[in-house]
Formats: structure tokens, C-alpha cells, sequence
């Protein structure tokens, strides 16, 4: 089989950009496609990895058989066995027919597997089978089956620092590493940035018959610095939102700069939901358990701090005059409101100050619970009530999503 040009793939699938890394990573699809090898594909969220399966299966002798594409993190956890590998008829309940699954369904053609990075251990156990040595067995069968599939497979987890936290087999890794392609953020891609903006805001044109908007070179300049933690899904929403709000055609800078949002006001939200790809090298918590110690380090941190503002104000009083005021901050509880101030003088008992000026007190931070369900409230709002839309953002998968959904009391 010839190889294929490189331009007649990416017009194809509607690759734009010449950043290098990105070229390099359509090259490996290109070479890999003609071999049964698995496939991990490795990038942030947003930057186009739903794509390259899609090059591997067409250019591979595979290419007549069946392409599936299974969003890991959509589908339920009590149910996602049952839709990769089938069911026995009333092998539980609700189970009134038998399933194939997709498994067996895409015998002789290739699985995508996106977001395999929140696959439940137990599956992972399965899929592991499956690629060693082609055999399942279906829910509630003990029959061994087997199946002839290409399993390429797709996520923005850091797998090896899931495998450290237990979350992720390493020997499955190992498997479906093969072959590793790593799609480059929007942020390391240069003047690809500008190049889509171009071809977002001429497609949307010409599909809603009106004239393209255009950047002006600072504006082009804008486009190149920002870091765009959403990559390439971002740009897209933002030159349609630009194209349908602006009545000017010709987008400067300042204009430019009302749409894009502050990288500072969104730091928040990777220690809450995990890897966003935000700038500046800021660390990225993927799990629950490291969300949980960053926002109590940080409160017990703010404690720590008002509880030497305390005593500096303590200090700064005169030795005649000064009184004694007593917090009994907590040293591990932060949302604990401390007492009132209590003021004591020589030979007379504590009572209430009258006299001292009054110190203020932090406000009592929200809960973990609280943060996160109002951040989920704001992501729902935002997208109008599109759980994928509002989970895309969150950088969380649809099934965390309905789970807190559903936790919360927000259905």
C-alpha cells in the first residue's frame, strides 16, 4: 500500500497547521496504519485527537471493516462492561435481550477507545484480555469469545501518574502504548493559531452567508500569546461567538481581547477538576484525593496567615494598654468561626471588650461540596444545560459529571 501524502491527509480530515510536532504526529499515524499495532494517543483536551484514529483505520487494511468510536468517560460505570463486551439475556436486570457489544460488532475493523484513562479497573482487566490475546467472555456468560480488532486508544489523564496512584493498570498501558502519538497543545503550535482562526471564521461564514471577520496584526499578535487552555475547541467557539456578536468585520486587538478569557480567573478550576493545560507551568491535580489536599493546604495555609496578622496587631499595642486577645484558632479545622474577642484586665474578670477596636475575621470559606457544586452550576448555566458541553469545560468526563449531578441534586 502507498503511503500517503501527507497534505492529502491533513485536507482530508481538515487538519490545519505546519507546526512540526504536529506534522510529526500525522507522519506516525500514517506509518502505523498499515500494521495491527495499538495505538495511545496523548494530548490535552481539545486539541483534536478524535482525528488520528480516524487516519489510522481508513489508510490500514482494515479500512472495509467496521470503525468504532466509544466515549469511556460517557458511559456509566454499572453498564460499560455490558456495551464493549455484550450481555446474556437477563444476566441482570433490565437485561432483556442479548448484546453483542461493541467488541463483537467490530470484528475484522478497529475500536477507538477515547478517554480510556477513566475506564473502571475491573474493565481495564477485561481489555487487557482482549488485547493479548483477542478473547472476552460477555456479562453473564462463561462463554470465551473471539474477536479480531484494532484498538486505538485516546486520552488527556497523565496514565503514569495514574498507574501511581492506582488508578490505571500498568501492564495495560504498556499494551496499548505501542505505538505512542502525542498531540502538541494550541499554545506551542505558533502561527497555527492564526491559521485556524482564518478557517473557523471562513467556514462559519460561508455556512450563515455573511463576510468573515478578520484580525488585525496585533490582534494576530493576541492570538499567537494566549494559552489557550481549551486549544483548538476553544478558538473555534470563539470565532463563531466573535463572528455572530461584532458588527465590525475587522477584529483589532482590543476588540479581540474582550472575548478571551483571563488565564488568572480560571486557575481555579484545574485544582478542582484536574489537568486543564493551563500556562505557566502550573501543577495539575487528577485526582480527588490531591484536589482535596490542595484546597485544605491552602486554607490551613490562610489560617496560618491571619494567625500572625493576629499577633503583630497584638504586638503593636502599648505595653500599658495592651490586651489580651484570645482567638483559639484551629490549627486542621479552618471552617470553624472562632469566638468572640475576650478582653482581660488586672484584678477584673473577662468580659466583652467595649473599648478595643473590633478585628476582622476571614469570612468562613465554602466547603469542598460547595465549590464544586456551584462550579458545576455555573459550567450548566453557561452551556445551557449541555452536560457534555459543561464537562468539556470542567476537563471532568460526562460519567463524573452525572454522578455529581446526581449527588448534588441539580437534575
Amino acid at each position: 500500500m502507498a503511503k500517503p501524502d501527507l497534505q492529502d491527509i491533513k485536507r482530508r480530515y481538515g487538519i490545519i497547521g505546519n507546526d512540526e510536532k504536529l506534522l510529526r504526529a500525522i507522519d506516525v499515524a500514517i506509518q502505523v496504519a498499515s500494521t495491527d499495532l495499538s495505538v495511545l494517543i496523548t494530548g490535552e483536551s481539545g486539541v483534536g485527537k478524535e482525528n488520528f484514529p480516524k487516519i489510522i483505520h481508513d489508510n490500514s487494511r482494515r479500512k472495509h471493516g467496521v470503525y468504532i468510536a466509544v466515549n469511556c468517560g460517557a458511559i456509566p460505570e454499572g453498564t460499560i462492561d455490558s456495551e464493549l463486551f455484550g450481555h446474556e439475556k437477563g444476566a441482570f436486570t433490565g437485561a432483556i435481550n442479548e448484546r453483542k457489544g461493541y467488541f463483537g460488532e467490530a470484528n475484522g475493523g478497529t475500536i477507538f477507545l477515547d478517554e480510556v484513562g477513566e475506564l473502571p479497573l475491573s474493565t481495564q482487566a477485561r481489555l487487557l484480555r482482549v488485547l493479548e490475546s483477542g478473547e472476552f467472555i460477555k456479562v453473564g456468560s462463561s462463554k470465551v469469545e473471539k474477536t479480531n480488532v484494532r484498538i486505538v486508544a485516546a486520552t488527556n489523564v497523565d496514565i503514569e501518574q495514574a498507574i501511581a496512584d492506582g488508578r490505571f493498570r500498568a501492564d495495560l498501558y504498556y499494551r496499548l502504548n505501542t505505538i505512542p502519538i502525542s498531540i502538541p497543545p494550541l499554545r506551542e503550535r505558533g502561527d497555527d493559531a492564526v491559521l485556524l482562526f482564518r478557517k473557523f471564521a471562513t467556514d462559519f461564514a460561508e455556512g450563515n452567508q455573511m463576510p468573515p471577520i478578520r484580525l488585525t496584526d496585533d490582534a494576530k499578535e493576541l492570538i499567537r500569546r494566549y494559552p489557550w487552555p481549551g486549544n483548538v475547541r476553544q478558538l473555534k467557539n470563539l470565532t463563531e461567538q466573535i463572528s455572530i456578536i461584532e458588527m465590525e468585520r475587522e477584529i483589532d486587538a482590543k476588540i479581540l481581547q474582550k472575548y478571551l478569557p483571563k488565564v488568572e480567573n480560571e486557575r481555579h478550576l484545574p485544582t478542582l477538576f484536574g489537568n486543564r493545560g493551563t500556562a505557566g507551568g502550573e501543577h495539575s491535580f487528577e485526582t480527588e484525593r490531591e484536589i482535596l489536599y490542595k484546597i485544605l493546604f491552602d486554607m490551613r495555609s490562610d489560617i496560618t496567615d491571619l494567625k500572625e496578622q493576629i499577633k503583630q496587631l497584638s504586638a503593636s499595642e502599648p505595653a500599658a494598654s495592651r490586651h489580651q486577645v484570645v482567638y483559639n484558632l484551629p490549627e486542621e479545622a479552618p471552617a470553624v468561626q472562632p469566638p468572640a474577642p475576650v478582653v482581660t484586665h488586672p484584678g477584673i474578670g473577662a468580659r466583652p471588650s467595649a473599648d478595643i477596636q473590633e478585628v476582622e475575621v476571614a469570612e468562613e470559606p465554602k466547603s469542598i461540596a460547595e465549590m464544586e457544586k456551584e462550579a458545576i452550576q455555573n459550567a450548566l448555566k453557561k452551556h445551557h444545560g449541555r452536560r457534555r458541553d459543561a464537562a468539556q469545560e470542567l476537563n471532568i468526563s460526562e460519567r463524573t459529571m452525572y454522578r455529581k449531578i446526581k449527588e448534588y441534586g441539580l437534575e
